[in-house]
């Protein structure tokens, strides 16, 4: 099944006293490429991370951040440390003594002092296993994610052969009636010079204009490339290198189309051919 490389999710774990929360975004990107935001105090778990997100996905730029929250409950505690408090009140007095008008701090801020508020002693063996698991489920909700995205890119795809083949259907039914024209212009030259051409000369370019016209080739090659692009879109693994290979040699093809014109029927064929894979392709750059 084909995967995009965009998406996003989020996943919340609540525990005792504090939430974790993952949030998760996928882009397009050549290789995988993965960018890490943790709390300092998680960042033990750095390479289990990276570990998982490698294991999931094998393309895209990465943008992996949790969040911890201490919830605030009706029965929080406030413990104060008073050899802190008692530090900081022997400093401000010393500072008020030697800087005349220097400024008091409000209680907040005295209580925002590192190590007035003692911070209850976090069970971080179980935060950090708590932190993978979430990680975990928010990498498999986005890559169910990415693969509803790619299952849209998938049949936008499809639906673009679709609309390619019956152009080409069109073409191939005009072919014996734009070589007919051919015939038919040279004949008429043929006439307006009399004698002044050797009618086998004549035959034989017409018969080099009509081999370099000719377009069966490139039309059974778009074919056969559309046949690999539907079996590539759904194979059960990353198909977004092939697609991308495969669409260069679409465009190939179709401005060799172009380029044999002798009717304004291949042009309009060949232009609406490059414009159905130039959609395509833009969105292929999207696809795992």
């Amino acid at each position: 099944m084909t995967a995009s490389m965009t998406g996003f999710c989020r996943t919340q774990v609540d525990l005792e006293g504090c939430s974790l929360i993952w949030e998760v975004r996928s882009v397009n990107h050549r290789y995988l490429d993965a960018h890490l935001r943790l709390p300092e105090e998680f960042r033990v778990i750095e390479t289990q991370c990276r570990t998982a997100i490698n294991d999931k996905l094998n393309r895209g730029r990465i943008d992996a951040a949790l969040k911890y929250e201490a919830q605030q409950g009706e029965n929080l505690e406030i413990d104060i440390s008073e050899s802190a408090l008692d530090a900081l009140s022997t400093a401000l007095k010393t500072v008020e003594q030697r800087v005349s008008g220097a400024s008091v701090p409000n209680h907040i801020e005295i209580l925002r002092w590192p190590g007035v508020l003692r911070q209850p002693e976090a069970d971080h063996e179980t935060l950090n296993k708590a932190a993978l698991t979430a990680l975990s489920s928010a990498l498999n909700d986005l890559v169910k994610a990415r693969k509803r995205e790619g299952e849209r890119l998938a049949q936008m795809i499809l639906d673009r052969i679709g609309e390619s083949r019956s152009i080409m259907t069109e073409l191939r039914a005009a072919l014996p009636d734009i070589e007919t024209g051919i015939k038919q212009r040279w004949q008429k030259r043929l006439e307006e010079l009399g004698d002044e051409i050797d009618p086998a000369r004549l035959a034989q370019e017409m018969a080099i204009l009509l081999t370099k016209s000719d377009v069966s080739e490139e039309l059974d090659r778009l074919e056969t490339h559309f046949e690999e692009v539907e079996r590539v879109v759904k194979q059960n693994k990353p198909a977004g290198r092939r697609l991308d290979f495969l669409m260069q040699e679409l465009n190939r093809e179709a401005n060799t189309l172009g380029s044999k014109s002798v009717d304004l029927r291949n042009t309009n064929s060949s232009v609406e051919l490059k414009v159905l894979i130039d959609q395509m392709r833009e969105q292929v750059q999207n696809i795992e």
